[in-house]
This record gives structure tokens, sequence and C-alpha cells, in this order.
């Protein structure tokens, strides 16, 4: 094979997964109806396809991503360089194949990779809504999601999948719209959220906040962004995504660059120093304001409380086919918040699957590669796939 180019392989690959990025403009005759009460548009949604749309629109996967994600999932990220968050599971042949799904994955409402948010021009002054933004919830992204399926004409979705935010959303999803999908897939997700995240949130909250160059969330027009306060949010969020295994296998008490403790307050282990790369790079690709807003609708999440306290009164005479799948070692979202999913979709006589992976890499072990989960989604994918007769696109055969 002859050597081609870097930008050369990157056209390929994209003609392989038949990726298209495009941007659309909803919301503008028929405002989105908010869970404040608020009607918000228009409404400009980035979004990616990967895979083609089969002749009658059935193999149609909704991707929905996490707080800090987006919707490069698949194709390697402007700003950073890095490949998708999740190319290791999308891709030809892989578990989640385009050869034979069509994905979408879209920048979340409040995001800041090109859907509408915080540091978004609002049309009546002519200015980034910064702080005028409205509060949002888990259930107005879920609701523009739908706007952003009618767009593109899917009636039904054969699947929503999603980790941690992204898993959330696919709850609700399935609550909301039960005749619109086959398929759930929660992973690391919890149905309420818990107060030790709320508290793990306001933390990060203040310390943007607590920056001067955050300005009372007016800083894009003062020309300064918040960085110091961002980075120690994501710092402190980080932590959370990791297990003390993973952090004691890979970093232990080893130093940074020196045979001795500096006696100081430089970055003498190597753990403070990863995190302190991981708050510095954050914040290259991330807005504050969109930090705050996505957050708080986190925050914001509790399906029970939304159905008379009962969980499974979200889920009664539901048609949709579900498989939670959970982390030994997640402690943020912990198996437990998967168990009370899986005990209302029972007590709600709803088709589950319940698998809890062995992993000791904490809530990030949906990001990466895991053989345990990679198999329990294709099985699952299959299986459901087989039971539906789903018609794969004739590349696929």
């Amino acid at each position: 094979m002859p050597n081609i180019s870097a930008t050369e392989a990157d056209a390929v690959f994209r003609e392989r997964i038949n990726a298209v990025e495009a941007t659309a403009t909803l919301c503008a005759d028929v405002p989105l109806p908010l869970d404040s009460g608020e009607s918000f548009g228009p409404i400009e949604v980035a979004y990616h396809t990967y895979g083609t749309l089969n002749a009658d629109r059935s193999n149609a996967i909704l991707v929905c991503h996490a707080l800090t994600g987006d919707q490069y999932a698949v194709l390697p990220h402007p700003l950073t360089g890095k490949p998708g968050w999740w190319s290791n599971l999308i891709g030809p042949g892989k578990v989640i194949d385009t050869d034979k799904y069509f994905l979408v994955c879209a920048n979340v409402l409040g995001g800041c990779m090109g859907t509408t948010g915080p540091k978004s021009i609002n049309p009546a002054t002519g200015e980034p809504y910064m702080l005028d933004f409205p509060v949002i919830t888990v259930g107005d992204m879920v609701r523009l999601h739908a706007r952003l399926l009618d767009h593109l004409g899917i009636e039904r979705l054969f699947a929503a999948i999603g980790g941690s935010m992204g898993g959330m959303q696919v709850l609700q999803f399935a609550a909301a719209y039960p005749e619109r999908v086959l398929c759930a897939l929660p992973i690391a997700a919890c149905a309420r959220y818990s107060a030790q995240n709320i508290a793990f949130d306001e933390v990060g909250r203040q310390a943007i906040m607590a920056d001067l160059e955050w300005c009372n969330g007016r800083y894009l027009l003062e020309d300064r962004v918040p960085h110091k306060g961002l980075a120690v949010a994501r710092m402190a969020a980080h932590i959370t995504y990791l297990s003390e295994a993973a952090l004691t296998r890979k970093f232990g008490r080893k130093l940074q660059g020196r045979e001795k403790v500096g006696f100081g307050f430089d970055a003498d282990f190597e753990v403070e120093s990863y995190l302190r790369h991981q708050g510095s790079t954050f914040v290259e690709r991330f807005d504050a304001n969109s930090y705050l807003y996505i957050t708080r609708a986190m925050d914001y999440f509790d399906m029970p409380a939304e159905h008379g306290g009962n969980l499974a009164n979200a889920f009664r005479d539901t048609p949709v086919r579900f498989c939670v799948i959970s982390f030994t070692s997640d402690w943020l979202f912990p198996t437990r918040d998967s168990q009370a999913i899986v005990r209302a979709l029972n007590a709600a006589a709803a088709s589950v699957s319940f698998v809890e992976v062995h992993s000791d890499k904490g809530h990030d072990a949906f990001l990466l590669d895991e053989p345990e989960l990679h198999e329990t989604i294709k099985g699952f994918l299959d299986g459901a796939a087989e039971r539906a007769g789903l018609a794969f696109p004739e590349a696929s055969r």
C-alpha cells in the first residue's frame, strides 16, 4: 500500500465510516419548552452522523455524551487532536458497527462545541448569552434530541446508548419517548443524582465563580477566561472518575521528576502533575459557563420525583428493551444506582438485562477498553437486531 499523508488517511477514514459533521437550526417556529417554564429558540444543534441509514430508517442509534463530552465520539477532536471519546467502541466491524448502524451524536443543549449554550450569541442582544442563558435540565436536552431526530426524519431509534450523563439521557429518552426507541443501554448512570454528586458539582462551580477572571459570568465580554477556576473544577471532578486502585496502580506515591520531596508546593508527586495536566488541557476545550449549566442540569436529575416518587411509574407498559450496565469500582455512579433502575424496571414488568462489569478503573471504565463491557453491548445489540429482523444497509452484507 503506498504511503499516504495523515490528511489523506483521515479523509479515507471519514469516507469509510460515512462521517457527516452538521449543524441544524431547530425550534425557530416552535420554541423548545423547558422544564423551568420558559420556551427557548431558535437553537443551533451541532451533531455528527456515522454509517448509513437503511431503507426503512430502522437502524439508527442515538449516542449520548457525558458531561465533558461532545459530538466527537469517533472523529478526532478539533481542539485537542485526540481520538473520539468512543472511537474504541464505534467504527467498521467494532462493537457498534458503522457498517450496520446509523449513529447520531449531538452536542447537548448548553454545550460549547456548536450547540447553543452560554457562549452562543443571543439574537436579542447581539452578545453572548452568558448567565442570561436559561437554566436547563436533562429533560430539556432530551427534548432537543427528539427535535433533531424529527429533523433527520427518524421516527424510531433502534437504540439509545450512553454513559454517565449520557446514560441519564438514555433513561430520560426511554421514559419520555418509549414509542421512539426499541432498546436502551444506560451505562454507569443513575435515575436520581445523589447528594454526594451534587456536592462535588458545587465544589467545581464555586471554584469557577471564585476565579476573579470569571467576572460574574461576563468574562467573554472582558476578553478573559477563568482558567484557574475551571482547571480546579476539572481536577476535582476527575478524581471522582477514577478509583483508588487505578490511582495506586498508575501513580502510587511516585515522585515527579525528582528523587526526593521538594518541601514546597510544586508538584512533588506524579498524581499531582497528572491532575494539573488534566485541568490545564480541559480549559482549552471547554467553556466555564457551560460547565456551570450542565452540572446544574445533572443536579436536577430526579426521575422518581417526576413520577410520583416511584421510578417504576416512569416505565409502566414500556415496550423498550433495557440493558443496564455498571462497574464494580465506580463510586460516582455505584452499582446500587443501576440496581435501583433494574428493580424499577422489573416492577414495571419491563424487559431488562443487567450486567455488573468487574473493573478496577472506576467510573471512567465506560470510556476505556473493557472487554466485558464491549462483549455485553455487542451481544445485546446483536440479539435485539436479530429479534427485530433488522435490515442492515447493503454495504454491510
